[in-house]
């Protein structure tokens, strides 16, 4: 088995009088990581949210029906707790009847959470984030030559446990679960309008990977409007699917402000939307490719190791740009992405001379393995 990072983390805040909250994507491992747990907890309860009769239980239970439902379990596991209409009070009364129980309810969408677990769950609770395999995770199992002998077709098919597992299946596989699961959360979702925008919309944000994203753009492109696409993006991001990098800003009057540039969690999922798996040496957008992997990356090992970092790019209206920043505890990091290691980069002087930048690094494909951490 190729261990999760997360799970010792988890393992360990059991029985501290909070709720554990484990979101991220679907087919990530999130239920592997529950299932583990009940093995190793006699009694534990799991309850898993995507049968109808639970979602129905959970939704409208009085505290007397919970303490009847959980009997002796010291451990209550709740799989899909997004599903679960009034979640958020549901868990509040797990916590606030149910002392020395531990609860820990999984979500592969904030699309409900979000609405009820802010408020409800203050200070009751610990968030943990699982998304597809890391080059961390995998380091450990395969080893580093293994990993990096890997690393085209890791660019191409992503790091899906599924994919990982099964690679003599990787595009089928991909291509199942994009049209499969993909949607499944936000077609649950009830303000879902024009559903047959979505995967248009998936495609086009796709084809724009590192590339700043208008959603005025996006509207015409696709015949609607902008207010309906910068939803749509966020039930999207909601969804675990993408994900924004907003734009540094903080002196400078050149500066694009309000701009964004939008990835996917997966590169295999990204490639899988619009139907390209050709070989990293005959790809055209290898370079979206890479910053595409390199930033999704990074954000697992931040998340795994509890590393808080506010993230961003820059550009200026003279098209100086930095691909990527990291403010970590008030110290700024920048860093250019090249697939090709014979590609030289100066870094703008008018971002160093104005901001105190700890450091720069150019990170290509002979040295990424220090900038990712997976040792």
């Amino acid at each position: 088995m190729i261990e999760r990072i997360i799970f010792d983390k988890i393992r360990a805040d059991l029985f501290k009088g909070k709720a554990i909250i484990l979101m991220g994507p679907r087919q990530v491992g999130k239920t592997t990581i529950l299932k583990r747990i009940q093995a190793e907890n006699e009694g534990a309860l799991y309850l898993d949210c995507d049968e109808p009769d639970i979602r129905k239980y959970l939704g409208n239970i009085t505290s007397t029906e919970l303490k009847s439902l959980i009997g002796n379990a010291k451990i209550v596991l709740i799989d899909e707790a997004q599903r679960v209409k009034n979640i958020g009070i549901t868990l509040k009364l797990f916590i606030d009847q149910l002392k020395g129980v531990q609860l820990i309810a999984s979500g592969s969408s904030s699309l409900e959470l979000s609405n009820f677990l802010s408020e409800p769950l203050t200070g009751r609770k610990f968030d943990y984030f699982l998304l597809p395999f890391s080059l961390q995770e995998l380091n450990q199992y395969h080893g580093s030559f293994e990993e990096k002998r890997l690393l085209n077709f890791r660019l191409i098919y992503g790091l899906y446990p599924d994919i990982v597992n099964n690679s003599q299946d990787a595009q089928r596989l991909l291509l199942s679960l994009t049209s499969s699961y993909l949607y499944k959360d936000i077609f649950n979702y009830q303000e879902i309008r024009k559903p047959e925008l979505l995967p248009n919309l998936l495609e086009a944000l796709a084809r724009q990977v590192s590339q700043e994203v208008s959603y005025n753009e996006l509207a015409q492109l696709l015949d609607s409007d902008p207010v309906t696409i910068k939803r749509y993006v966020d039930l999207l991001e909601k969804s675990f699917v993408i994900f924004r990098l907003r734009s540094f800003s903080r002196n400078l009057r050149n500066e694009i402000k309000k701009s964004r540039k939008i990835y996917f969690y997966d590169n295999g999922i990204r490639n899988a939307l619009i139907n390209n798996f050709q070989s990293v040496e005959t790809r055209t957008d290898i370079g979206a490719l890479w910053e595409n992997f390199l930033i999704s990356e990074r954000l697992k090992y931040l998340s795994y190791n509890q590393i808080h970092a506010n993230r961003y790019f820059w550009r200026t209206r003279q098209q100086q740009e930095i691909d990527y920043i990291e403010d970590i505890n008030g110290h700024l990091y920048a860093y250019e992405f090249k697939w090709n290691p014979k590609k030289r980069v100066r870094f703008s002087k008018t971002f160093t001379n104005n901001y105190p930048v700890e450091g720069t690094s150019l990170v290509n494909r002979d040295n990424y393995w220090s900038f990712l951490n997976p040792a």
